[in-house]
């Protein structure tokens, strides 16, 4: 009996740095893909390129991923994970006033410029060829959405029934999206500082007219 609960604890103890392995090879592996498609694109993302980006053998990467298929689905989810949670993260904003807008606008920005979102560019683009993967991206996308539109509004102050305050937040988000296009080009930073600034100032002047 001793020897049985010895032999049941050396197993647990083996099993457990196994499933961490594992658990870091497809975290490994997604952090990959996403890097490889913001920098080298789409056609460039396959599993062998991932799995050498990722440090890891084409065979473990198989392992979790036997197609490539699987791994931009698994990716996908994780990708528009990672950017609704980086919408609902907290961030400091001034109390009140224009100030507050320019934080507001500025941070739907950075979240539209990001590596993450550079990566989902790449796939929103081979969507549209591609019906399948259209119909998978269309719900995370949906998802993604409405968290930044409920971020924005809170963040604002905004009441949930301003209208007013409602299509602004949805043109600011819209515009986020356009400056995080053309930063895909080249580095568009310091038209954007000015773009932002100028968007904020109009938003402030509509939203405490």
């Amino acid at each position: 009996m001793g020897q049985r609960s010895v032999t049941s604890a050396q197993a647990r103890t083996h099993r457990v740095p196994q499933q961490d392995r594992s658990r870091n090879t497809r975290r490994a592996l997604l952090a990959a893909t996403v890097s490889m498609l913001a920098e080298e694109g789409w056609a460039a993302t396959t599993v062998a390129a991932v799995a050498a980006r990722a440090g890891v053998s084409r065979g473990a990467a198989q392992h979790h991923f036997p197609t490539r298929e699987a791994l931009i689905t698994a990716t996908l989810e994780q990708l528009f994970t990672d950017l609704t949670d980086r919408v609902n993260d907290s961030f400091d904003v001034p109390a009140q006033g224009a100030a507050r807008v320019h934080r507001v606008v500025e941070y739907a920005v950075e979240i539209y410029t990001g590596t993450e979102f550079k990566a989902a560019l790449q796939v929103w683009a081979a969507a549209a060829s591609d019906p399948a993967l259209r119909e998978l991206i269309r719900p995370l996308e949906l998802r993604l959405a409405r968290a930044a539109h409920q971020m924005t509004m809170a963040a604002l102050g905004a009441d949930p029934d301003d209208e007013n305050a409602f299509r602004l937040v949805q043109a600011t988000l819209d515009l986020a999206r356009g400056l995080g296009l053309a930063d895909t080009l080249s580095d568009d930073s310091a038209r954007r500082a000015v773009v932002v600034e100028t968007w904020s100032q109009q938003m402030a002047a509509a939203l405490f007219q």
